[in-house]
């Protein structure tokens, strides 16, 4: 496998969108799915353990927030990540996003290039760690 399985809670559908279309070109990320509120996301990821390696968590949606999409995915696989991107990080956020399980954490107007550099080292680790490597 060398696509991140990726799956996006975000409420702007244009910043969804675009977020989507950049990982997919620059990070060879794979957009398996969307939600815009805390339900949706929560009730997909938990759901769907098997079908996803990186959830991108905005804090602030449609309804709830990204703080109980953490906390609802706190028992997730150790090689399943989780990382926030959002507008309004000041550190005390960001320490609350660490506390709730995030394993990163990127501002959306200054650290977008970190959270691509994020995706593919992901990319990177899970080739590294494939049964199949050998094959290749």
């Amino acid at each position: 496998m060398d696509t991140v399985r990726t799956f996006i809670v975000e409420d702007n559908p244009a910043i969804r969108e675009n977020l989507a279309g950049t990982l997919r070109e620059v990070a060879r990320v794979d957009p398996v799915g969307q939600a815009e509120t805390q339900s949706e996301g929560t009730r997909w990821l938990a759901g769907n353990l098997s079908q996803w390696d990186l959830a991108i968590v905005d804090l602030f949606l449609k309804d709830g927030t990204g703080f109980g999409v953490l906390e609802a995915c706190r028992n997730r696989e150790p090689n399943q990540k989780m990382v926030v991107l959002s507008n309004y990080l000041t550190p005390e956020m960001r320490r609350r996003c660490v506390q709730l399980g995030a394993d990163a954490v990127f501002d959306k107007a200054t650290e977008l290039d970190d959270l691509i550099d994020f995706c593919l080292r992901r990319r990177q680790e899970q080739f590294m760690a494939s049964p199949f490597r050998a094959a290749h």
